[in-house]
């Protein structure tokens, strides 16, 4: 049985009579490192979803954002991309910690194009990637497993409109969250209370 095929897939596939096309799927286009073109993909991105488990088995799908690059390509089996600033739960990061097993999911609506990336990740305080990505809290890298074009035909076109203002640039000072503005002040991490007094003169 292909690694990529568990039992239960196998069940599946037997059910609706795709195990021989799915075989074939499989051995066209599932690759164990980065090409060229994967390059370009992924770094001309500027969001994905990111999927995570944790020890109990429980899963978590998150989106990230960033600017178009955020996301780098560092070899042909290693990408890595920044953590930012969020909502303090840390539901994904502390999977990475947990299990490092992560499903990444690249979407260009624009030109209804995707690509499916599973791997082993790992968080780093003092990545030598830290000083490209202004208020990066840390970086992520991930060790790819498998890397694979999807069936763009169920995905819907769509135009991005603008980009977050929350983004993170060098030289610009991101504005804090709404939603944060309206919390009790002394349940916010010290930094936000500091920008928040700063702010207010």
């Amino acid at each position: 049985m292909p690694k990529q095929f568990s039992p239960s897939n196998r069940a599946l596939q037997d059910r609706f009579d795709t195990r021989r096309l799915a075989d074939s799927v499989a051995e066209r286009i599932i690759k164990y490192s980065i090409s060229d073109d994967d390059h370009a993909f992924i770094e001309a991105r500027d969001m994905f979803f990111l999927a995570t488990v944790d020890e109990a088995g429980s899963a978590n799908c998150s989106y990230k954002g960033g600017a178009p690059g955020f996301v780098r390509v560092v070899d042909e089996c290693t990408i890595a991309f920044p953590n930012y600033d969020g909502n303090g739960m840390y539901m994904s990061m502390g999977n990475v910690l947990e299990t490092s097993s992560v499903g990444i999911l690249f979407i260009d609506f624009e030109n209804q194009r995707r690509m499916r990336l599973n791997g082993q990740a790992s968080v780093d305080w003092d990545d030598s990637l830290m000083a490209e990505y202004p208020e990066a809290q840390f970086i992520v890298r991930v060790s790819i497993q498998e890397v694979f074009p999807n069936c763009p035909r169920y995905i819907h076109k769509m135009q991005l409109v603008e980009r977050s203002h929350f983004v993170p640039q060098i030289g610009v000072e991101t504005p804090m969250a709404d939603w944060k503005l309206n919390q009790d002040r002394d349940v916010l991490p010290a930094s936000d209370q500091t920008k928040i007094a700063k702010a207010s003169g």
